[in-house]
């Protein structure tokens, strides 16, 4: 990628332009803003079958303030939408403890929907030695 070009995908994040075409049918083109969201994986994956993930947010959880979904985003399974977690003010804490499979090394994003409509993001990157889901990108 080139200078000018790594600057303006930079600048667009830094100013909420929207993180990856992979998000859109979610945010339908909403605003994706960086932080409130950590997620949490290994940095190396033995197996892709199980990957250990966790998923936190920060919010209030109150009426006027909480976060509606959580929705877990692959770059390289055969679904980009690995999950979708919805929560509601009474569910007292935005944290979801869960394993995900991957096919193959990858960033997974981390996408909250908050109740005023914005969007936050966060993401890490595995390293798979040993991935799954491939039975379905064969076929």
């Amino acid at each position: 990628m080139r200078r000018r070009s790594f600057l303006v995908v930079l600048l667009g994040l830094a100013f909420g332009a929207r993180a990856d075409p992979l998000l859109d049918p979610i945010t339908k083109g909403a605003p994706v803003r960086q932080g409130r969201v950590k997620l949490e994986m290994p940095l190396l994956a033995d197996n892709g079958n199980s990957v250990a993930m966790k998923v936190s947010v920060e919010s209030p959880m109150t009426e006027a303030d909480h976060v509606r979904a959580i929705h877990l985003v692959s770059e390289r399974n055969p679904e980009a939408r690995m999950a979708s977690f919805h929560l509601g003010p009474r569910a007292g804490a935005a944290e979801i403890i869960s394993r995900v499979r991957l096919a193959g090394s990858q960033r997974v994003v981390a996408l909250a929907e908050m109740s005023d409509g914005s969007f936050w993001m966060g993401s890490a990157s595995v390293v798979v030695t040993l991935s799954a889901c491939v039975d379905e990108m064969l076929s």
